[in-house]
């Protein structure tokens, strides 16, 4: 060990310089001027830039669906109407919408929550939507937001991307008379899409909300917000003459401002909105946790696989991938005009060569989030790990969060194609963690003996990313008084493919490995599934439509028989009481005491997330 001891002592020194109470839904209650009081950036209607340029760009042209020219509007709205014919009808705030029915649910596609962000309102907060008076067909999905996939998940990425992308999908239970309001609402759940913020989409298979919603009783509602540079694009301070990035995270608010003014008239309860997401999606309501002005618009949150440990951005380091941006595209950072004048695909162009560049394998953190929300001292004001130890969050709202087993093997094996050997791997964790790295080589080096070290660098990014941060977040939200609940799903697939659509991850539990099984949706999606697997979905379903319904996962509410049938086990609430108890979900599903606390009271110790 003397020869290793010196080899990482060497490492070390070479590298050591390498830096870096919802409200009430009445018309009486105005959620707009409440939440313009707490933080003026949101829903603004403010006059565009007067620019003397006539741009041409793409999306100017285009129109939503329910902005009628005069020839044309009788005859969408008659083809809108005869389309739909048997499909459902609501009256929003903003106009009439026309849904269709299903064998499992009532489904609205489409429904647009803001007006388009195109042209001079490209980089500004989202608009209130504007209102429409013909019958707005929301039969089919809209356009994704802007996104380009390269390599292995390109067969996932949206066939339809758009600058005009503010839209939501509801679904509803078949039993929802939309002709009366229901006198026992139904609980919402409302999820954000993951996709490292670049990519992913709310109309995607994997998310179809009709088997969660029919399973379940609940409102389902799954949104779009803008992505990558769309979304997070930081070209200055000043708001009027630069883009100020976290438009993506403000696309979230507005969503949920929407279903807090429309969401009874489909059957929901506003008051009892359940905020949940995966990976970026996570990320995103971890934010939403944290912001103020967020407060009123949910009541509780489901974490998946959130990477805490994947810091925000600081304004300097949003404003220095901001330049580089520019540089891609010929214009000045400063140039609000030649910005704007940009076509979406030259934008999108830009923003792929940034984010391609960017790559280090020294400092492959980056890789998993180029693009994404900054910490900008408004709306977000510090790291969410760090928002949870110091108690700066709804803490009095309940929280079940969990994760994969393998959450690493996917990121790990995407920036590494080749095998990763041994001095390479010690060179890559000494980059990274600087003055812990002896220590943990001396923790993780003796348990990996094979040539290729990729599988101990997953292992670490599991631990230290998402596991460890985790468990320590729900330690300090239950010392906070917060009701909270831990799972990790722990279930290997038998579908010789894997659910992220990755060949990498074959036999692996990896990131996103849960999704099928909390949606119901691994036949819409393509994978088979077998009787016991087919038992695990249905229980993760339940327990997730259980901690809608009362806030408690394990609960058995009364609203549906087909999860009563479950007999979902007991799964106590996080605390040392319990024996900090997590759910294993799996076949077989258990409570059971943390595998790796060892290895968290590790983590925990360096102090280093």
């Amino acid at each position: 060990m003397g020869r290793w001891r010196s080899l990482l002592l060497l490492c070390a020194l070479c590298l050591s310089e390498t830096t870096g109470e919802p409200t009430k839904n009445d018309d009486e209650v105005n959620l707009v001027s409440f939440l313009r009081g707490i933080y003026a950036g949101l829903l603004l209607r403010d006059d565009p830039l007067v620019l003397n340029t006539d741009f041409g760009i793409n999306s100017l042209a285009s129109e939503r669906s329910q902005s009628f020219s005069s020839s044309q509007e009788s005859e969408n709205e008659d083809k809108a109407v005869k389309k739909t014919d048997i499909g459902p009808l609501v009256m929003t705030k903003n106009g009439p919408i026309k849904g269709i029915t299903t064998d499992k649910a009532h489904i609205f596609y489409g429904i647009p929550y803001a007006d388009p962000p195109v042209g001079s309102y490209r980089w500004k907060p989202p608009r209130p939507v504007s209102p429409w008076k013909a019958v707005y067909d929301a039969t089919f999905p809209r356009a994704a937001c802007m996104q380009g996939c390269r390599g292995p998940i390109a067969a996932e990425c949206p066939q339809n991307v758009s600058e005009d992308c503010l839209y939501l999908n509801i679904f509803a239970p078949r039993d929802v008379n939309f002709s009366s309001p229901l006198s026992n609402p139904l609980p919402v759940m409302v999820w954000i899409h993951g996709g490292d913020f670049i990519a992913g989409s709310a109309s995607k298979p994997l998310y179809d909300g009709r088997f969660m919603s029919n399973f379940t009783h609940t409102i389902v509602v799954n949104l779009e917000y803008r992505l990558g540079a769309f979304g997070f694009l930081v070209s200055g301070k000043d708001a009027k003459m630069s883009a100020v990035g976290n438009y993506g995270i403000l696309d979230q608010q507005a969503a949920l401002l929407w279903v807090q003014r429309n969401i009874a008239t489909f059957g929901g309860d506003p008051g009892k909105v359940t905020l949940f997401g995966e990976s970026a999606g996570a990320q995103s309501v971890s934010l939403h946790l944290m912001i103020q002005s967020s407060k009123p618009l949910f009541k509780q949150a489901v974490l998946q696989s959130l990477p805490f440990s994947i810091p925000l951005k600081t304004r300097h380091d949003a404003l220095k991938l901001g330049k580089e941006f520019a540089k891609k595209t010929n214009c000045s950072v400063g140039d609000i005009v030649c910005l704007l004048s940009l076509t979406p695909q030259a934008v999108l162009e830009a923003q792929m060569k940034t984010s391609s560049k960017l790559v280090n394998p020294f400092r492959f953190l980056e890789v998993f989030e180029t693009w994404g929300p900054f910490i900008d001292g408004e709306l977000i004001k510090e790291q969410a790990v760090t928002a949870f130890q110091k108690g700066h969050w709804h803490a009095e709202k309940p929280v079940l969060l969990g994760t994969t087993s393998e959450e690493g093997v996917i990121f790990v094996y995407g920036v590494f194609s080749k095998p990763v050997s041994a001095l390479e791997s010690i060179m890559y964790v000494t980059a990274i963690f600087k003055q812990h790295s002896l220590r943990i080589l001396h923790k993780y080096l003796p348990l990996y003996r094979d040539s290729d070290r990729r599988n101990m660098l997953a292992q670490i990014v599991t631990d230290f990313v998402f596991l460890c941060p985790s468990r320590r977040s729900a330690r300090a939200a239950t010392e906070a008084g917060s009701k909270t609940w831990m799972y990790v799903f722990d279930h290997v697939t038998s579908d010789p493919r894997v659910w992220s659509g990755l060949t990498f991850c074959y036999r692996h539990v990896c990131h996103g490995a849960e999704l099928p099984f909390v949606f119901d949706s691994a036949p819409v999606a393509g994978f088979a599934l077998t009787p016991a697997e087919k038992l695990l979905s249905n229980r993760v379903l339940c327990h997730w439509g259980a901690f809608a319904h009362t806030g408690d996962p394990s609960s058995r509410f009364r609203q549906t028989t087909f999860c009563r049938e479950q007999r979902l086990p007991v799964w106590p609430r996080y605390s040392d009481t319990s024996g900090w108890l997590v759910m294993n979900l799996t076949v077989r599903s258990h409570a059971q005491v943390g595998t790796r606390n060892h290895v968290c009271d590790f983590w925990d110790h360096l102090g280093i997330y």
